[in-house]
Protein backbone atom coordinates (compact mmCIF):
# COMPACT_ATOMS: atom_id res chain seq x y z
CA UNK A 1 0.00 0.00 0.00
CA UNK A 2 1.12 3.37 -0.80
CA UNK A 3 2.36 5.84 2.09
CA UNK A 4 -0.47 8.29 0.78
CA UNK A 5 -3.05 5.41 0.97
CA UNK A 6 -1.98 4.77 4.83
CA UNK A 7 -2.55 8.18 6.05
CA UNK A 8 -5.57 8.11 4.56
CA UNK A 9 -6.57 4.36 5.92
CA UNK A 10 -5.09 5.41 9.81
CA UNK A 11 -7.19 8.49 9.40
CA UNK A 12 -10.46 7.47 8.78
CA UNK A 13 -9.83 4.23 11.22
CA UNK A 14 -9.10 6.31 13.97
CA UNK A 15 -11.63 8.75 13.18
CA UNK A 16 -14.30 5.42 13.19
CA UNK A 17 -12.97 4.60 16.57
CA UNK A 18 -13.42 7.98 17.96
CA UNK A 19 -17.17 8.17 16.91
CA UNK A 20 -19.94 7.55 19.67
CA UNK A 21 -22.34 5.01 18.48
CA UNK A 22 -24.95 6.03 21.10
CA UNK A 23 -25.19 9.82 19.64
CA UNK A 24 -25.22 8.53 16.04
CA UNK A 25 -28.42 7.92 15.51
CA UNK A 26 -28.52 4.41 14.31
CA UNK A 27 -31.00 2.03 16.70
CA UNK A 28 -29.04 -0.63 18.56
CA UNK A 29 -29.04 -4.10 17.25
CA UNK A 30 -27.83 -5.73 20.07
CA UNK A 31 -24.49 -7.10 19.40
CA UNK A 32 -21.46 -6.35 22.22
CA UNK A 33 -18.89 -3.84 20.76
CA UNK A 34 -15.15 -5.36 21.09
CA UNK A 35 -13.95 -2.41 20.32
CA UNK A 36 -14.62 1.32 20.63
CA UNK A 37 -16.51 3.85 17.83
CA UNK A 38 -18.66 2.54 14.43
CA UNK A 39 -18.50 -0.51 12.83
CA UNK A 40 -17.30 0.28 9.28
CA UNK A 41 -20.88 -1.29 8.00
CA UNK A 42 -22.56 1.39 10.37
CA UNK A 43 -20.62 4.51 9.04
CA UNK A 44 -21.46 2.89 5.28
CA UNK A 45 -24.93 2.95 6.00
CA UNK A 46 -25.07 7.02 7.72
CA UNK A 47 -22.93 8.03 4.76
CA UNK A 48 -25.41 6.15 2.34
CA UNK A 49 -22.43 4.23 0.65
CA UNK A 50 -22.21 0.55 0.10
CA UNK A 51 -20.19 -1.41 2.82
CA UNK A 52 -17.44 -2.63 0.10
CA UNK A 53 -17.27 0.62 -0.84
CA UNK A 54 -16.34 2.49 2.28
CA UNK A 55 -14.38 -0.95 3.97
CA UNK A 56 -11.99 -0.06 0.28
CA UNK A 57 -12.08 3.34 0.60
CA UNK A 58 -10.52 2.53 4.70
CA UNK A 59 -8.28 0.22 3.50
CA UNK A 60 -6.70 2.29 1.36
CA UNK A 61 -7.84 1.60 -2.02
CA UNK A 62 -6.96 3.95 -4.96
CA UNK A 63 -10.52 4.94 -5.64
CA UNK A 64 -12.00 8.33 -6.52
CA UNK A 65 -14.79 9.27 -4.55
CA UNK A 66 -17.32 12.06 -5.68
CA UNK A 67 -17.53 15.07 -3.02
CA UNK A 68 -20.13 14.22 -2.63
CA UNK A 69 -19.21 10.97 -1.03
CA UNK A 70 -16.38 12.39 0.91
CA UNK A 71 -18.60 14.75 2.50
CA UNK A 72 -20.68 12.40 3.39
CA UNK A 73 -18.25 9.88 4.89
CA UNK A 74 -16.89 12.64 6.31
CA UNK A 75 -20.44 14.21 8.13
CA UNK A 76 -21.27 10.10 9.03
CA UNK A 77 -17.88 10.32 11.46
CA UNK A 78 -18.82 13.54 12.75
CA UNK A 79 -15.85 15.61 11.11
CA UNK A 80 -15.30 19.05 11.70
CA UNK A 81 -14.23 21.72 9.18
CA UNK A 82 -10.52 20.96 9.29
CA UNK A 83 -11.46 16.76 9.84
CA UNK A 84 -13.38 17.40 6.65
CA UNK A 85 -10.46 19.35 4.42
CA UNK A 86 -8.02 16.84 5.95
CA UNK A 87 -9.99 14.05 4.24
CA UNK A 88 -10.14 15.75 0.88
CA UNK A 89 -6.42 16.13 0.77
CA UNK A 90 -5.77 12.91 1.46
CA UNK A 91 -8.28 11.72 -0.96
CA UNK A 92 -7.01 14.15 -3.48
CA UNK A 93 -3.23 13.05 -2.43
CA UNK A 94 -3.96 9.48 -3.15
CA UNK A 95 -5.21 9.69 -6.44
CA UNK A 96 -1.74 10.99 -7.96
CA UNK A 97 1.69 9.79 -8.22
CA UNK A 98 3.74 10.38 -5.20
CA UNK A 99 6.62 13.33 -6.29
CA UNK A 100 9.65 14.14 -3.81
CA UNK A 101 9.94 18.46 -3.42
CA UNK A 102 12.75 20.36 -1.94
CA UNK A 103 11.74 21.92 0.68
CA UNK A 104 10.70 25.64 -0.71
CA UNK A 105 12.11 28.44 1.29
CA UNK A 106 9.36 31.39 1.85
CA UNK A 107 10.34 34.83 2.71
CA UNK A 108 7.87 37.97 3.69
CA UNK A 109 7.67 40.69 1.50
CA UNK A 110 8.79 44.07 2.89
CA UNK A 111 5.48 45.66 4.20
CA UNK A 112 4.57 42.59 5.87
CA UNK A 113 7.59 43.10 7.92
CA UNK A 114 7.16 46.89 7.98
CA UNK A 115 3.69 45.79 9.28
CA UNK A 116 4.70 43.91 11.93
CA UNK A 117 6.94 46.25 12.83
CA UNK A 118 4.13 49.11 13.52
CA UNK A 119 2.20 47.08 15.82
CA UNK A 120 4.05 48.24 18.54
CA UNK A 121 1.68 47.40 21.63
CA UNK A 122 0.51 43.75 19.94
CA UNK A 123 2.50 40.73 19.94
CA UNK A 124 2.16 39.45 16.33
CA UNK A 125 4.32 36.82 14.34
CA UNK A 126 3.88 35.11 11.01
CA UNK A 127 3.96 31.67 10.74
CA UNK A 128 4.52 29.52 6.90
CA UNK A 129 4.38 26.15 6.22
CA UNK A 130 4.80 23.68 8.38
CA UNK A 131 4.89 26.29 11.38
CA UNK A 132 7.77 27.98 10.00
CA UNK A 133 8.10 31.77 11.74
CA UNK A 134 8.67 34.20 8.82
CA UNK A 135 8.37 37.05 11.00
CA UNK A 136 8.04 38.54 14.39
CA UNK A 137 7.57 41.83 15.96
CA UNK A 138 9.92 43.23 19.18
CA UNK A 139 7.00 42.25 21.64
CA UNK A 140 6.08 39.07 20.43
CA UNK A 141 10.25 38.34 20.61
CA UNK A 142 10.27 39.47 23.82
CA UNK A 143 6.60 37.23 24.93
CA UNK A 144 7.54 34.32 23.45
CA UNK A 145 11.14 33.98 22.00
CA UNK A 146 13.75 35.90 20.14
CA UNK A 147 12.96 33.95 16.61
CA UNK A 148 14.96 35.78 14.89
CA UNK A 149 18.36 35.10 16.06
CA UNK A 150 17.57 31.07 15.37
CA UNK A 151 19.84 29.94 12.85
CA UNK A 152 17.08 29.88 9.41
CA UNK A 153 17.04 25.99 9.40
CA UNK A 154 15.40 25.68 12.87
CA UNK A 155 13.25 28.94 13.05
CA UNK A 156 9.76 26.96 13.56
CA UNK A 157 7.03 27.43 16.04
CA UNK A 158 6.37 23.56 16.44
CA UNK A 159 10.53 22.60 16.65
CA UNK A 160 10.83 25.27 19.64
CA UNK A 161 7.59 24.43 21.22
CA UNK A 162 8.55 20.80 21.78
CA UNK A 163 12.60 21.00 21.50
CA UNK A 164 13.20 23.76 23.76
CA UNK A 165 13.07 23.70 27.65
CA UNK A 166 12.20 27.64 28.09
CA UNK A 167 9.15 27.06 25.96
CA UNK A 168 7.56 24.55 28.10
CA UNK A 169 8.23 26.17 30.90
CA UNK A 170 6.48 29.26 29.65
CA UNK A 171 3.59 27.96 29.01
CA UNK A 172 1.06 27.38 32.05
CA UNK A 173 -1.31 25.00 29.53
CA UNK A 174 1.95 23.78 27.33
CA UNK A 175 -0.10 20.25 27.13
CA UNK A 176 -3.04 21.67 25.12
CA UNK A 177 -0.81 24.15 23.13
CA UNK A 178 1.80 21.52 22.10
CA UNK A 179 -1.24 19.26 21.21
CA UNK A 180 -3.00 22.10 18.74
CA UNK A 181 0.63 22.76 17.33
CA UNK A 182 0.71 19.15 16.34
CA UNK A 183 -2.90 18.60 14.75
CA UNK A 184 -1.99 21.65 13.28
CA UNK A 185 0.81 20.87 11.58
CA UNK A 186 -1.11 17.33 10.81
CA UNK A 187 -3.50 19.70 8.69
CA UNK A 188 -0.96 21.40 7.25
CA UNK A 189 1.36 17.98 6.12
CA UNK A 190 -1.81 16.96 4.45
CA UNK A 191 -1.97 19.12 2.00
CA UNK A 192 1.21 18.83 0.08
CA UNK A 193 2.57 15.41 0.47
CA UNK A 194 5.58 16.25 -1.50
CA UNK A 195 7.13 18.74 0.87
CA UNK A 196 10.12 17.08 1.71
CA UNK A 197 10.98 19.80 4.26
CA UNK A 198 7.71 18.75 6.23
CA UNK A 199 8.55 15.30 6.56
CA UNK A 200 12.46 15.91 7.60
CA UNK A 201 11.05 17.77 10.25
CA UNK A 202 7.96 15.66 11.53
CA UNK A 203 10.60 12.74 11.63
CA UNK A 204 12.95 14.96 13.48
CA UNK A 205 9.94 15.66 16.42
CA UNK A 206 9.25 11.94 16.34
CA UNK A 207 12.57 10.97 17.38
CA UNK A 208 12.82 13.58 20.02
CA UNK A 209 10.08 14.25 21.53
CA UNK A 210 8.11 11.39 23.27
CA UNK A 211 4.83 13.59 23.61
CA UNK A 212 4.90 14.93 19.36
CA UNK A 213 5.32 10.87 18.36
CA UNK A 214 2.20 10.21 20.60
CA UNK A 215 0.19 12.68 19.29
CA UNK A 216 1.16 12.60 15.99
CA UNK A 217 -0.16 8.94 15.86
CA UNK A 218 -3.12 9.86 17.23
CA UNK A 219 -4.13 11.85 13.49
CA UNK A 220 -6.42 14.62 14.44
CA UNK A 221 -6.24 18.07 12.82
CA UNK A 222 -6.70 21.38 13.57
CA UNK A 223 -7.23 24.19 12.22
CA UNK A 224 -5.70 27.12 14.38
CA UNK A 225 -8.33 30.24 14.29
CA UNK A 226 -8.86 32.10 17.48
CA UNK A 227 -7.92 30.90 21.14
CA UNK A 228 -6.21 31.77 24.25
CA UNK A 229 -2.75 30.94 26.04
CA UNK A 230 -1.54 31.09 29.49
CA UNK A 231 1.84 31.92 30.30
CA UNK A 232 4.38 32.08 33.28
CA UNK A 233 6.75 34.83 31.94
CA UNK A 234 9.98 35.02 33.28
CA UNK A 235 10.08 38.77 33.71
CA UNK A 236 6.18 40.33 33.94
CA UNK A 237 4.71 37.06 35.75
CA UNK A 238 1.53 35.17 34.77
CA UNK A 239 -0.68 36.22 31.83
CA UNK A 240 -3.03 35.39 29.89
CA UNK A 241 -3.46 36.52 25.76
CA UNK A 242 -6.46 35.50 23.60
CA UNK A 243 -4.80 35.40 19.75
CA UNK A 244 -6.80 36.20 16.30
CA UNK A 245 -5.23 34.59 13.19
CA UNK A 246 -5.56 36.35 10.07
CA UNK A 247 -4.38 34.44 6.47
CA UNK A 248 -2.80 36.39 4.31
CA UNK A 249 -4.25 36.81 1.05
CA UNK A 250 -1.30 36.61 -1.92
CA UNK A 251 1.31 34.91 0.52
CA UNK A 252 -0.09 31.29 0.47
CA UNK A 253 0.61 29.08 3.16
CA UNK A 254 1.48 31.73 5.48
CA UNK A 255 -1.33 33.46 8.57
CA UNK A 256 -0.39 36.14 10.82
CA UNK A 257 -1.03 35.64 14.67
CA UNK A 258 -2.16 38.78 16.75
CA UNK A 259 -1.87 38.20 20.46
CA UNK A 260 -4.36 40.69 23.12
CA UNK A 261 -5.71 41.08 26.45
CA UNK A 262 -8.28 42.59 27.51
CA UNK A 263 -7.94 46.49 28.65
CA UNK A 264 -7.31 47.17 32.07
CA UNK A 265 -6.84 43.39 32.99
CA UNK A 266 -3.61 42.24 34.77
CA UNK A 267 -2.86 40.51 31.53
CA UNK A 268 -2.95 43.59 29.53
CA UNK A 269 -1.35 45.47 32.32
CA UNK A 270 2.17 42.53 32.19
CA UNK A 271 2.10 43.44 28.26
CA UNK A 272 2.55 47.12 28.37
CA UNK A 273 5.40 46.51 31.65
CA UNK A 274 6.96 44.12 28.68
CA UNK A 275 5.98 46.67 26.14
CA UNK A 276 7.43 49.13 28.15
CA UNK A 277 10.96 46.91 28.52
CA UNK A 278 11.67 46.45 24.69
CA UNK A 279 11.46 49.71 24.11
CA UNK A 280 13.80 50.91 26.39
CA UNK A 281 16.31 48.47 27.84
CA UNK A 282 19.87 48.46 27.49
CA UNK A 283 21.93 45.07 27.77
CA UNK A 284 21.77 43.31 31.83
CA UNK A 285 18.08 45.53 32.59
CA UNK A 286 15.78 43.76 33.55
CA UNK A 287 12.20 44.63 34.79
CA UNK A 288 11.02 44.07 38.28
CA UNK A 289 10.03 40.51 39.07
CA UNK A 290 6.20 40.22 39.45
CA UNK A 291 5.22 38.05 42.82
CA UNK A 292 2.82 35.14 41.15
Amino acid sequence: MAALNRELSDFLRRARAQCDPARSGLPPDGRVRRVPGLRREEVARLAGVSADYYARLEQGRRITPSPAAVEAVGQALGLDAAGQAHLHDLIGAGTAPARTRAPGVQRLRPGLHQLLDSLDGTPALVLGHRADVLGTNRLARALFADFDAMPAGVRNYARWLFLDQDARALFVDWEVQARAAVESLRLDAGRDHDDRGARELVAELRERSEDFDRWWRRHRVHQRTHGSKRLRHPLVGELTVEYETVVLPGDTGTALYLYTAEAGSASRQALDLLASWTMTRDPGDRPEQRRV
